[in-house]
């Protein structure tokens, strides 16, 4: 059976260009999982790439029938913006594993709905200024930059991801992202494992 690898981290922690990059190992059978969100496109952003990018009303649809695994709401300074995995076969474990992107709710939802022994946390971490900088640069680059919106998230992450919580999802293998190069080597060497032997 293959496994869902999912990979969390604060906001501006690098999760997007880790994620990239181990997608881009061709050591590691890893497919990726596109979220779905109903947040606003960002400039450099592709629908069906990032996320798919879905009305209100197209992800309610998909609530009714059923299909979403697991729902984050945020409540921005834009409004309500949602984050989801849906039940849309992208999925199938007794063929592939997956790497994908979430929170510490949507670990723990994927979880439930494939089973513990299926869903492996990767969490990333980074130092608090550093993370700053990085969400800072990262909106001035907008066409619209959203700065009240970055400090709301960047204070919620820090509540979202305490070491309590963390601890109470049974997270203990951090991985340090200070330098991309060597953040992303350290997980492909700890993901090569569930490949041969077990977890290294």
């Amino acid at each position: 059976m293959g496994k869902i690898f999912c990979l969390m981290g604060k906001s501006a922690s690098g999760k997007d260009t880790v994620y990239k990059q181990l997608l881009e190992k061709e050591d590691l059978p890893l497919r990726a999982v596109v979220p779905y969100t109903t947040r606003p496109i960002r400039d450099g952003e592709t629908n069906g790439v990032e996320y798919y990018f879905l009305t209100d009303r197209e992800q309610q649809e998909l609530e009714k029938q059923g299909k979403i695994i697991e729902l984050r709401a945020y409540d921005t300074v834009h409004g309500v913006w949602k984050y989801f995995t849906a039940d849309d076969h992208q999925i199938d474990l007794g063929k592939n594993s997956y790497l994908l992107i979430g929170t510490l709710a949507s670990y723990r939802k994927l979880q439930a709905h494939f089973g513990k022994d299926a869903v492996v946390p990767l969490y990333l971490e980074i130092d608090p200024g550093e993370r700053l900088q990085r969400a800072l640069s990262r909106e001035r680059a907008q066409a619209d930059p959203k700065y009240a919106e970055l400090c709301r998230r960047f204070l919620a992450d820090e509540e979202d991801f305490s070491p309590e919580k963390l601890a109470d999802a049974q997270i203990r293998k951090i991985f340090v992202n200070d330098s991309a190069a060597r953040c992303v080597s350290e997980i492909s060497a700890y993901l090569k494992g569930f490949f041969h032997d077990g977890p290294a």
